[in-house]
C-alpha cells in the first residue's frame, strides 16, 4: 500500500471520541465511545455469557444497569430484528473490550454499534474488562457512570474526576428501586397456542403478569398448547381472575409471574397479588423476579447479592431429578430461605407468612457456585418458581422441562408436588470462597 493510499484509508476512519467509565468508589477507566455519546448512570454488573448479547441488551431485567461483557470480543454477529426479547434495548450503558470492526453473520441487518447509537445507549470500548470484572467481584456491584464526548469537558478543559464521581454518587441506588412499573406492558395481549397446537383448543389458559417479561417466555408456553394472556404489572386480583371467568369450571388454568428489574423488597403490590393467587389455589409458576416474589409472598426475606449471577453458564442442581443443569441467569437479589437441614438433606420449612398458612416449602433448586436459592416448591400449594431462565434466550435449554412441569401442574394437579430425589452436600463442605456472593451482603 502506498503512502497516499494509507493516508486516504486513515482519513476514512471515524474519529475517536474519548469516553470514561467512573465507579462510585472513584475508580476510573478511560476508553473510546461506543454507541451513543453523552452520559449514562446505572448499577454496573458483569455478564459472563460468550454469546447472546442481543438478548441480553433487550432483556427488561437489565433496566437501569450498565452491563460489562466479560467476553473480550463483542459484536461480530451484528444485530437483527428476530432475536430481541422486547421492543427496545433496556441497559442504561454498555462496556466492552474489543468491539467488532465489521459484522460477519448472514443474519445481521446492522452493526451493534449502530444499534446502540440509534437507541441512544451510551457505551464505552477499549476497557480492560477483565480488571473491571475482578474489581466488581472483590468489591461488589456499585453505581457507575459513562461519560463521553462533550460531557467529558467543560469550558474547553477536561472535567475533574471528582466532579464525575460526585454525579455517580448522586444517582439512584438499585436497593429499594421499584422498577417493574417502568418496563411492564400497559395493555393486555394474548399469545395463542402455536406449532402443532395452533388452532386447537388450549390445553390450559395462563395469565402472565408482565414484570419485565421476555418474548420467548409466552412463546415457550404457547408451543406447549397454552393460551397466554399477558397483563400489566398494575393488574389487580380481580383483573387476573376475570380472565378465567368464561372458562368451564374444570378447565386447566394458571398464573405466571415473569422476570423483571428492581428490588423485590419494593414490590408490595405484586406480593399481595400473588398471595391472592395462592389463596385461590390457582397453579403458579414464577421465573427470576417471580421467584423472589413467591419467596416474599410466603414470608421469606430477600437480600442483595454481592455481585449477582449474570450469564448463560451457571450450574444449578434440581433436587427433584438430581440432575445438574447449565442455566441462564440475570439476578442481583436472592431469596433467604433454609437450604439444608442439619444432616445436609434439603430443608423443609413452614412458610413464615401468617402463621404458616401456605404450608411447607422446600428449596427445590440450588446454585452450585455459592449455594444460593435457585428455586422454591410449595408442598401444600400448587406453586413453584425458579431464579433462572428456562426460556433460555440466549442460553442452554437444560431447564426447558420446567414449562412441561407447569403444564403438568395445571392439567394434573393431583400429581403435585414432585418428590425430592437428591441429598446435596451441606454448604459448610463447599470452599469458603464459593459462598462469598451469597453471604457478604446477607
Amino acid at each position: 500500500m502506498t503512502s497516499a493510499e494509507m493516508s486516504a484509508e486513515a482519513a476514512a476512519q471515524p474519529s475517536v471520541t474519548t469516553a470514561a467509565l467512573v465507579l462510585e468508589d472513584g475508580t476510573t477507566y478511560r476508553g473510546r465511545a461506543y454507541g451513543a455519546t453523552g452520559t449514562s448512570f446505572g448499577e454496573i454488573v458483569f455478564s459472563t455469557g460468550m454469546t447472546g448479547y442481543q438478548e441480553t441488551l433487550t432483556d427488561p431485567s437489565y433496566h437501569r444497569q450498565i452491563v460489562v461483557m466479560t467476553a473480550p470480543h463483542v459484536g461480530n454477529t451484528g444485530v437483527n430484528d428476530e432475536d430481541p426479547e422486547s421492543g427496545r434495548i433496556w441497559v442504561s450503558g454498555y462496556v466492552v473490550r474489543d468491539p467488532a470492526r465489521r459484522v460477519s453473520n448472514w443474519r445481521a441487518q446492522r452493526s451493534l454499534g449502530e444499534e446502540l447509537a440509534a437507541q441512544g445507549v451510551v457505551g464505552i470500548s477499549d476497557v480492560d474488562t477483565r480488571a473491571l470484572t475482578r474489581r466488581l467481584r472483590e468489591e461488589g456491584v456499585m453505581r457507575a457512570g459513562i461519560f463521553s464526548g462533550d460531557d467529558l469537558v467543560r469550558g474547553g478543559y477536561p472535567r475533574p474526576v471528582e466532579e464525575l464521581v460526585a454525579e455517580v454518587q448522586a444517582s439512584p441506588q438499585m436497593a429499594g428501586a421499584n422498577l417493574a412499573p417502568e418496563v411492564s406492558t400497559t395493555q393486555a395481549y394474548t399469545v395463542e397456542p402455536s406449532g402443532e397446537h395452533a388452532g386447537r383448543t388450549p390445553v390450559a389458559t395462563v395469565v402472565a403478569v408482565d414484570l419485565g417479561i421476555k418474548a420467548m417466555t409466552p412463546a415457550r408456553l404457547a408451543e406447549r398448547g397454552v393460551r397466554v394472556v399477558v397483563v400489566p404489572q398494575s393488574s389487580t386480583a380481580d383483573d387476573v381472575l376475570g380472565v378465567f371467568a368464561d372458562l368451564p369450571d374444570d378447565a386447566p388454568r394458571g398464573v405466571f409471574f415473569s422476570n423483571g428489574p428492581g428490588d423485590p423488597g419494593a414490590a408490595g403490590h405484586e406480593v399481595e397479588l400473588l398471595r391472592a393467587v395462592l389463596d385461590q389455589g390457582i397453579p403458579f409458576f414464577g421465573i427470576c423476579f417471580g421467584n423472589q416474589l413467591l419467596g416474599r409472598a410466603l414470608g421469606y426475606g430477600t437480600y442483595k447479592l454481592g455481585y449477582g449471577h449474570r450469564g448463560i453458564n451457571q450450574p444449578v442442581l434440581d433436587r427433584t431429578t438430581a440432575k445438574v443443569e447449565v442455566t441462564a441467569h440475570n439476578h442481583g437479589f436472592a431469596v433467604d430461605a433454609p437450604v439444608f437441614a442439619e444432616d445436609g438433606s434439603p430443608a423443609i420449612s413452614d412458610a413464615p407468612h401468617d402463621g404458616g398458612r401456605y404450608g411447607r416449602v422446600v428449596v427445590s433448586h440450588v446454585g452450585l457456585n455459592d449455594q444460593v436459592v435457585e428455586g422454591l416448591t410449595c408442598l401444600d400449594r400448587p406453586a413453584f418458581s425458579v431464579q433462572y431462565h428456562p426460556e433460555a434466550a440466549a442460553g442452554p435449554h437444560d431447564a426447558a422441562y420446567l414449562f412441561d412441569r407447569f403444564v403438568g401442574l395445571m392439567t394434573n394437579p393431583s400429581a403435585w408436588p414432585p418428590a425430592l430425589t437428591t441429598q446435596p452436600v451441606p454448604a459448610a463442605a463447599q470452599p469458603a470462597a464459593a459462598q462469598l456472593n451469597s453471604e457478604e451482603n446477607h
